[in-house]
């Protein structure tokens, strides 16, 4: 196994569609053709959406040509066994897809399962995760529906950043979305948005942008944006 770190993929959304394919083929390109998929941000809506989430993760494999590796992790409890911390092994891309952010970071944050994935990561594995997935990965998730509950501790992968994906709807449905994030954000964090049906790529600092749309740096006053196919660098 290598003993650099795996590429880290932010997605805005769009996790195992057709359009997202080849963003998912190029992550594990490379790499141990395992590809884990984790919908637990999905299991508050319920297990008939967990079950179409894992579904299309295994119809995405199919098409990439790759193993498909179901791990349903609905509770801490699930996340402290030993068994299903054992299906990460060998895996050459760890996805996490959407659903519910503040759910999914509860679940697995400080568990030995989210401790395995960061050590997979490390050692070369490709980490994915697609809108509340990408929010996990920082170390607070801003609560955007509910901005008096305040949030809760992501997984900490990537400490000097947030992340707002779906960012070109996002403001459709909650207008001051960037003024609830920006308002307390610590010295040091950079808020980064991400457009649907796309992805940055690379990380911690170094990024490349993939897919339909465009990332976005956020910032006091204004936003930068990084257009697909360009990147761009964010501070530690």
């Amino acid at each position: 196994m290598s003993s650099a770190p795996g590429p880290l993929a932010l997605v805005g959304s769009g996790e195992y569609q057709p359009s997202m394919q080849a963003i998912e083929a190029g992550l594990i390109a490379g790499r141990a053709p395992r590809y884990v998929q984790i919908a637990t941000a999905a299991v508050p809506d319920g297990e008939a959406v967990v079950a179409k989430w894992e579904r299309m993760g295994r119809e995405q494999a199919s098409r990439i040509g790759v193993e498909a590796v179901t791990v349903t992790v609905r509770t801490r409890t699930d996340a402290e066994n030993p068994e299903l911390v054992d299906l990460l092994t060998g895996a050459g891309l760890i996805y996490f897809s959407g659903g519910h952010p503040g759910f999914l970071a509860d679940t697995l944050r400080d568990t030995p399962f989210i401790q395995r994935v960061h050590e997979l990561w490390q050692g070369g594995a490709a980490l994915a995760g697609c809108s509340a997935g990408a929010m996990a990965m920082a170390a607070r998730v801003p609560s955007l529906r509910h901005p008096r509950k305040g949030g809760t501790d992501g997984f900490g992968f990537l400490p000097h950043l947030r992340v707002l994906p779906h960012f070109d709807t996002f403001p459709r449905w909650i207008p001051d979305v960037v003024t609830r994030v920006m308002s307390d954000l610590p010295d040091g964090v950079s808020v980064i948005g991400v457009d649907e049906e796309t992805a940055i790529i690379g990380g911690p600092t170094q990024w490349r942008v993939e897919g339909h749309g465009s990332a976005w740096t956020l910032r006091h006053g204004g936003a930068t944006q990084h257009p697909a196919h360009t990147s761009f660098h964010t501070p530690a």
